[in-house]
């Protein structure tokens, strides 16, 4: 067996230009001593500027769905692992883990930790909480991440260790355990008005849709943070955050676009921070149906963009391009396929050969959902034309976008933010996976994946995970063209944001270790 074991909107909401207003003249807060100073330095109040949900906000951690949510809920809670830049789970809460022979039992002994109000974390937290979220009553967003669990029967083996039994074996089960609002509560929790966490943050107050404040949690159990205070304010618009960061009002603005963010990439008064690969960027084929369900109609789409074009138009050049694979720089991501060029001649052949020579004609679903969206369609619609492929682009509902492409249309604009890539594959590429957007259904396919997840070596196991990425680069149903950083500000005197961390990783938004010169 194997074991983990670690080393060390133009304007406002009203509420939220109300929670601006009340910092303008708050200064940061910073310590004493002035100067740049070459490390880490305790003291200060940190602001940061997230958009919201609303007076509908809530500090459950377990209903976490908005940066902000998850922002807010890292400050506060733990969770048992969390995903580092290159989406393999790091050790949280948990100390380590360690599976059976057969990968369906997984014993996870906890490090010493302890709740904000000083009683220790025990098995009994993790199981109320995991029981919790898989409760069939409520609608909390880990619950299909740790469906794999028989809850009924895992156990608390002592106050630091427990159990967990698999419905089936399971080798990147630690996976689970860093699902995004997996978070750890009290025994009993439920309320969570002034929430007691395990964080490296205790609550202090909270005005939902408008601010939370949080102090150090000098007992954590990964070191007290540097920071004496964090105030994560709502503004919801782009405009607001940034003018708010300019302005002093706050010294943290998540979530620039690229064009704001060249525009003060060089005045002096900000520092602008990009996340690499983010988020995938791609066009999804229903590979069940015509013409996508010829596999030479799809290599010939994977032969007809200008990638560079796309990131450069749709994303404004904050990216890098894709290689028709998901997770780009991440765990088991298969590196040594060679970049897919454009090949016009290459495309027309290929249409020609499946019975499209006199040209072909396909509607391509877009929105303003998200970010370059429409851009991308009007920039590929473009680099189509010269293949003899008439792209005709169908703009639809932001409100409806995701769940209508799921089963309608046969090609349509695709992103997704970053997860590991077992979780891709398991969500959207099996034949039960419940969001195949692709409708890639293949039980050679689904065998590999049963195998990958019953091999307890990690190199054959990556072994199985690449031959996977290679049925998918030659014949599968997702044109990944590229991978967008996220972006976010910076005050000139906060120093320690990690610039490698992808978001909704363990180092993004990580404040715990954020300090101010």
């Amino acid at each position: 067996m194997t074991a983990f074991r670690p080393t060390r909107r133009a304007v406002l909401t009203t509420a939220g230009a109300a929670t601006l207003a009340t910092l303008t003249g708050c200064g940061a807060g910073a310590p004493d001593g002035g100067g740049d100073g070459g490390g880490p330095r305790r003291g200060g109040r940190l602001r940061a500027a997230f958009a919201g949900g609303g007076v509908n906000e809530t500090l459950d951690p377990h209903l976490t769905n908005l940066f902000a949510d998850a922002a807010r809920a890292k400050a506060l809670f733990d969770k048992l692992a969390d995903f580092g830049s290159d989406m393999s789970a790091r050790p949280r809460l948990a100390a380590r883990w360690e599976p059976n022979e057969t990968l369906d039992r997984w014993t996870v002994t906890l490090r010493r930790a302890r709740w904000h109000d000083g009683d220790p974390v025990t098995a009994a937290d993790v199981l109320h909480s995991y029981r919790r979220i898989a409760d069939p009553d409520r609608a909390f967003r880990a619950k299909a991440s740790l469906e794999p669990i028989d809850l009924d029967a895992s156990r608390a083996d002592d106050e630091r260790t427990v159990t967990f039994q698999l419905k089936r074996p399971y080798a990147e089960f630690p996976n689970v355990l860093a699902a995004f609002g997996a978070y750890v509560v009290k025994d009993g929790a439920d309320d969570f008005g002034a929430p007691v966490g395990s964080g490296p943050f205790r609550h202090i107050s909270f005005t939902p849709g408008q601010s939370l404040v949080v102090a150090r949690f000098d007992d954590h159990w990964d070191g007290a943070p540097y920071l004496d205070e964090v105030e994560f304010v709502i503004a919801n618009e782009e405009s607001a955050r940034v003018n708010a960061l300019l302005g002093g009002q706050i010294e943290y603005a998540h979530e620039l676009n690229p064009t704001t963010a060249r525009a003060h990439q060089n005045g002096g008064q900000v520092r602008i921070l990009r996340l690499p690969r983010s988020a995938m960027q791609g066009f999804v084929m229903k590979t069940d149906r015509p013409p996508f369900d010829d596999p030479r109609v799809r290599e010939a789409l994977f032969l007809i963009p200008d990638r560079q074009e796309l990131v450069d138009g749709a994303l404004s050049g904050a990216g890098e391009i894709g290689n028709d694979l998901f997770g780009k720089g991440y765990q088991y991501y298969a590196a040594d396929i060679p970049q897919r060029a454009r090949d016009l001649d290459r495309a027309r052949a290929l249409l020609r050969e499946a019975g499209h020579g006199d040209g072909l004609t396909v509607t391509l679903n877009t929105s303003p959902v998200a970010t370059g969206f429409v851009e991308a369609a009007e920039i590929f619609r473009d680099q189509a034309a010269e293949a003899g492929v008439t792209v005709e682009i169908a703009v639809g509902d932001q409100d409806t976008y995701w769940s209508d492409i799921l089963d309608s249309g046969v090609l349509a604009c695709y992103r997704s933010g970053a997860m590991p890539i077992e979780s891709h594959i398991s969500q959207r590429l099996l034949s039960d996976s419940v969001t195949n957007a692709t409708h890639w259904r293949r039980p050679d396919f689904d065998a590999l994946y049963q195998q990958a997840q019953s091999t307890p070596d990690p190199d054959e196991r990556a072994g199985l995970y690449a031959r996977m990425q290679r049925h998918l680069h030659s014949e599968g149903g997702f044109l990944v063209w590229g991978f967008a950083d996220w972006i976010v500000a910076t005050a000139g005197s906060v120093r320690g944001v990690a610039e490698d961390a992808p978001a909704n990783t363990l180092d993004w938004a990580r404040y715990d270790r954020v300090w101010l010169a």
